[in-house]
């Protein structure tokens, strides 16, 4: 069966499709919770990693040099994505969209230091890649901040702006979001913007602590943001009632409630967990990629 091909219709947008099959009261939330603070939900969860940890052992001697934490939770969050698109939703001009591609941000430490610069980086992801197709678009976009030439679109912006004068400053962000809302603003601009995209997650766990609840920003239409923390250790019980050492990592997420209902935010974690604690399956691309709702 030949695989159709959306066309763009009046109403859409540069970064998606707007969902027109929306119940009524999904149409009409956005409206009432107008900001994304307002409709701002949170979730912790932690993950026992002693397989986990085996895993990238066995793959940075293989040569996958520094894999890590951070591609693994990426790389999960692509996969239940392909599995649950709805988890790749946004809110803009009080409308609902399906984003057309899976953009990642996080921000990159120039140099291991509190006194480094700090950029934002924003990596494009396909839903059928692969922990190795994670590792690679992820470390070739931090390599090209960390290097000294790298040019990076989102410093070049904050840099201008920078130099306004706070009142001019105020009316340029008004404006940007004035253009936003009905989606005038240039695709360059969309591009280095680090508030729009379909995730921000941070690697705490780095920084040697627990992850924090990280709030949503009202500018933009970023809809998840996840915080991973430190490894910790725990004692339980196994089944022979003998106590054991356990490691698990923490982590927390903050997402807007008007893209999607509570059990489905319930269904994506599950899938989210599963995929933490499986990274094997995560080396191939998944079988099938579901499709949003139109």
């Amino acid at each position: 069966m030949a695989e159709v091909i959306y066309k763009r219709r009046i109403g859409d947008r540069k970064e998606g499709r707007q969902l027109r099959s929306l119940a009524p009261l999904y149409r009409l939330i956005p409206y009432i919770m107008v900001k994304k603070n307002d409709a701002s939900n949170q979730f912790a969860d932690s993950v026992e990693i002693t397989d986990l940890e085996k895993w990238l052992r066995e793959r940075r001697q293989q040569g996958w040099k520094g894999i890590g934490m951070l591609h693994v939770f990426i790389t999960a969050y692509i996969r239940t994505v392909a599995q649950c698109p709805g988890l790749n939703r946004f809110v803009s001009g009080q409308k609902i969209f399906a984003r057309r591609n899976i953009e990642i941000v996080m921000a990159v430490k120039r140099a291991m230091n509190s006194d480094a610069d700090e950029s934002m980086i924003k990596v494009e992801f396909e839903p059928t890649d692969t922990i190795y197709d994670v590792y690679r678009k992820l470390n070739e976009k931090i390599d090209e901040i960390k290097a000294d030439d790298g040019d990076n679109g989102t410093d070049r912006v904050a840099g201008m702006l920078g130099k306004l004068p706070g009142l001019f400053l105020k009316f340029a962000v008004w404006l940007l979001n004035l253009l936003d809302y009905f989606d005038l603003l240039p695709q360059a601009l969309l591009n280095a913007s680090p508030f729009h995209g379909s995730m921000i997650i941070t690697d705490l766990g780095s920084l040697g602590i627990p992850p924090i609840y990280h709030h949503l920003y009202n500018f933009g239409n970023l809809p998840v943001f996840i915080s991973f923390g430190a490894k910790r250790r725990a004692y339980e019980l196994d089944k022979s009632g003998m106590p054991t050492e356990r490691k698990y990592i923490d982590y927390k997420v903050v997402m807007d409630e008007r893209t999607v209902d509570g059990m489905y935010y319930a269904v994506a974690f599950k899938y989210l967990k599963y995929f933490l604690k499986n990274p094997s399956v995560l080396e191939y691309a998944p079988e099938k990629v579901a499709e949003d709702i139109f």
